[in-house]
């Protein structure tokens, strides 16, 4: 397999439209190089919502809590197979039905990705993937809220929910 620094980036104008394509290494260099990202906000029956605690190995916003799912599309791959690969990779989810909920811009002071987000409610078991993750839990949607803003979870998490909020209320 080859270094994660190598992997191959759709480079996408702010329509999705693939304009070119970049390494890993050059989209967070600070280039602000746009490339297209997907996440699965994941529920439960009950209404918690599925979080992710990023691994510490990771090189941006490690250990903190994050969307159940998030991943960079790769180079030639669309957005539904990129969404259903990186489900099976992180949390070893092979069945479920997502819902688009919305696709933005987001920028961080390493990098501007187009996200495409996702919800979909599940109740099977979740297999979190080691490398990528510390932990994972359902969090009640008043935890969450009252968390906000603590340095608890990602900016980018944060920034989602009051995106997400809105479509569950």
């Amino acid at each position: 397999m080859n270094n994660i620094k190598d992997e191959w980036f759709p480079l996408v104008d702010e329509a999705g439209n693939v304009v070119g394509k970049a390494t890993r290494r050059e989209c967070h260099s600070g280039s602000m190089l746009l490339h297209p990202v997907v996440h699965l906000h994941i529920f439960d029956s009950q209404g918690r919502l599925y979080l992710q605690r990023r691994s510490m190995s990771k090189e941006i916003q490690p250990g903190k809590w994050d969307t159940a799912v998030g991943g960079h599309v790769d180079y030639g791959e669309t957005i539904d197979v990129a969404l259903h690969r990186e489900v099976r990779e992180e949390l070893g989810i092979t069945r479920f039905e997502p819902l688009h909920c919305f696709t933005y811009l987001f920028q961080s002071s390493v990098e501007r990705e187009l996200v495409y987000s996702y919800r979909t409610i599940y109740e099977g078991d979740i297999v979190i993937d080691p490398v990528e993750i510390d932990e994972g839990r359902y969090w009640p949607i008043d935890e969450i809220r009252s968390n906000m803003g603590k340095g608890v979870f990602t900016p980018n998490f944060e920034s989602e929910f009051q995106r997400l909020l809105p479509l569950i209320e």
